[in-house]
């Protein structure tokens, strides 16, 4: 039986071994080689977030308890140290891959970096051309004495410490100076092809025009060194629920100091002089430990446009375009396509442009009276917000619900909040203290149907979209979602009181077919848990199924032991963090937990349960997290045609659970093990369902 303590694994620990899956796909060589480099930026953007919110907030317990004790046993100490070592090892493996394998197989490829100690004369007089044109107007230098303190270097820049020897013009000492390079300037530059060999592409770093020329920002001044440097600062939002009367200007007035948060992580050449490297961390409050010297670019992610610069297919994945469903192709309007049965959409296999026509043709429609839309993330440049703002233009009655704390997103979404309300949309920006993560589209239109007698009527119909990603066409392209669309009368009804619920105040209603974040999801999830384990003490099969980023949240990671010591066969697909301990004898031998790190980010979630051969299934935006069951408007929708059921089971679930080449197994303690299947058949999951959807 099941102790009040609940055996979990570290949620810090989970992500570090995440990322560890990510860069092992930067290690395999039958990925084409551009598309390594890109694994390696997308592990580096991944660690930044991890110091800026995870160590972040690690740093702040550790400052106020570090002996209280975590779920996994740990004090907050230990568990810091762990950490601490796994990320090193983690940043250490990552930079020695780059250095030693990826850039020199690009050169090989004639993708050369060339640093100052290759550069011909031709190519070190345009350099420097360069660098007077093009850098030295928004460089500023600042030298370190009593009037000039050392400078609060901003979040996640790149900085340069140089060392310097001589007087100045005032006859001062010279001997530090710190130069910030403006986010404006490029990180990476190509080279003109008049200065290329036949077939080769030059790339220069920003660093290696500084390391060349940065004497001539010091003339007549001896440098003796220039080290590159980075700083990652707490980029946490504090806005406090008490007493806040405008959510937006309160995020105005806290975004500016994003930038400025605590020290949370230095990164630093490796070869820069201990003194130089002691002075920083003091100067930042931090210790040897945050300190990461590494072997190249200390900024990585910048490193990501270089496949988007060079033109070699070769080296990329081969194209893939999604598939525009058949269904839509033979008719006019897609509200008479969507009336008659619902439809099911797979991206990134199948397009999102459905989703963009059907606003585009509700915005245009003199039917369509009214739009509402929930909106987390979806990027500075937008179909569905042009499309929202041409509806309102229109007189149709949109209401958006913008997330404003959409973590990185806040400014990008309280510019749209703006532009929607400047062409008349009602702009509502949630529930105070409970994100709105839910993706939901709800339309209102005025059609004449047929009565019982024969005579026409009026009628208002409605039609939705609920899906389990973000309405952002670039990552409809890169992340695998689903979504309906419905005008199913008992689901748009649920949207339509659940926005009711967002827009306006009220008590909670019950509602038919969705499950609600904070007020209906655990305890629905928890039930049909429970039903499953009724099932396997009464002898009759019960399988779960669950897929999704993250499974976090104790309670039902509780009963999901339980029904495991009940019987039940439990598969969970569990893309990133995961909590919870698989195969341990008496506690979970039924659970077997697999990660699938491919070319697509596995993003939808999807609940599955056997129901005594029934099949339950739902979709959702929201992992098995607290924030998601607790302190978000999430919600979750079943399946209900017949056939799109089968899709989402085979397409969602099956395929990846039939994945024996790119799928990871997870272990007790939480490490991961590749798959090592010598199957007859390989089966890769996102390969065959490119094939089978896209033809």
């Amino acid at each position: 039986m099941l102790t009040s303590h609940i055996p979990l694994l570290n949620r810090e620990i989970g992500l570090l071994e995440f990322n560890s899956r990510v860069l092992a796909q930067a290690e395999d060589l039958t990925v084409p080689l551009l598309e390594r480099l890109r694994y390696v930026c997308i592990v580096s953007s991944n660690m930044d977030e991890f110091f800026e919110i995870r160590m972040a907030g690690l740093k702040a317990q550790l400052e106020e308890n570090p002996n209280k004790t975590f779920e996994d046993g740990l004090t907050i100490e230990e568990s810091y140290q762990r950490i601490t070592e796994f990320a090193h090892h983690l940043v250490n493996k990552k930079y020695a891959l780059l250095q030693q394998s990826i850039l020199p197989a690009l050169a090989s490829e004639k993708v050369v970096f060339k640093y100052p100690s290759t550069w011909t004369p031709k190519l070190h007089q345009w350099a420097r051309d360069f660098f007077h044109r093009e850098l030295v107007p928004l460089l500023t230098p600042i030298a370190l004495d009593p009037a000039h303190p050392f400078p609060r270097v901003i979040n996640k820049s790149l900085n340069f410490l140089v060392s310097l020897d001589g007087k100045d013009s005032f006859g001062r000492n010279a001997s530090l100076a710190v130069v910030q390079a403006p986010r404006s300037l490029p990180r990476v530059v190509r080279v003109p092809k008049q200065f290329e060999l036949k077939d080769e592409t030059y790339f220069i770093l920003l660093s290696s025009f500084m390391q060349a020329f940065v004497g001539e920002l010091f003339p007549g001044i001896k440098v003796t060194g220039c080290y590159q440097f980075r700083v990652t600062r707490n980029s946490d939002l504090f806005v406090s629920e008490d007493d806040i009367t405008d959510l937006r200007s309160a995020l105005q007035g806290e975004l500016p100091t994003r930038h400025l948060g605590d020290a949370v992580r230095l990164e630093i050449n490796a070869s820069t002089p201990d003194k130089l490297v002691e002075r920083i961390l003091n100067e930042s409050n931090l210790q040897e430990s945050d300190c990461y010297r590494v072997s190249g670019p200390v900024n990585l992610v910048r490193l990501a446009q270089i496949p988007d610069l060079i033109d070699r297919p070769d080296l990329k994945f081969a194209v893939a375009t999604p598939q525009y469903p058949a269904t839509f192709m033979q008719n006019q309007s897609i509200f008479d396509t969507i009336s008659k049965k619902d439809v099911l959409l797979h991206h990134p296999y199948e397009s999102f442009e459905p989703v963009l026509e059907l606003l585009r043709q509700a915005a245009r429609d003199p039917q369509v009276l009214a739009i509402k839309q929930t909106v987390y993330r979806t990027g500075d440049e937008s179909l569905v917000m042009d499309a929202l703002m041409e509806a309102a233009k229109n007189g149709k009655e949109v209401t958006v619900v913008v997330e404003l704390l959409a973590r990185f997103d806040e400014q990008t979404n309280m510019q749209w909040a703006a532009k929607l309300e400047a062409v008349g949309a009602h702009v509502i920006y949630g529930v105070v203290g409970h994100k709105c993560h839910a993706k939901m589209l709800l339309i209102v239109r005025r059609e004449i149907v047929k009565g019982t007698r024969g005579k026409s009527k009026s009628i208002l119909k409605r039609y939705a979209h609920l899906g389990t990603g973000n309405y952002h066409p670039r990552t409809a392209k890169l992340y695998t979602d689903f979504g309906i669309l419905t005008a199913h009368e008992e689901i748009t009804s649920d949207v339509h009181l659940v926005f009711q619920l967002l827009t306006g105040t009220g008590k909670q209603i019950a509602l038919s077919h969705l499950w609600q974040s904070p007020f209906t999801m655990q305890e629905e999830i928890i039930k049909h848990i429970r039903a499953e384990t009724r099932a396997a003490k009464a002898g009759k099969k019960a399988h779960i199924i669950a897929k999704m980023n993250a499974l976090l949240e104790p309670s039902v990671i509780q009963e999901l032991y339980r029904a495991s010591q009940a019987g039940v066969k439990i598969d969970l697909i569990i893309r990133g963090v995961c909590a919870l301990m698989p195969g341990v004898p008496g506690l979970s031998e039924n659970i077997k937990v697999r990660s699938i790190i491919g070319r697509f980010l596995e993003h939808h979630r999807i609940y599955y349960f056997y129901a005594n051969g029934l099949e339950k299934v739902y979709l959702s935006s929201a992992d098995w997290m607290d924030r998601n069951l607790y302190r978000r408007v999430e919600i979750a929708f079943p399946i209900l045609d017949p056939q799109i059921k089968a899709r989402v089971i085979f397409e969602g679930l099956r395929a990846i659970l039939q994945d024996n080449q790119a799928a990871w197994i997870m272990q007790q303690e939480g490490h991961y093990q590749k798959i090592k299947s010598k199957s007859k058949y390989p089966f890769i999951a996102q390969q065959e369902l490119l094939k089978m959807i896209q033809g």
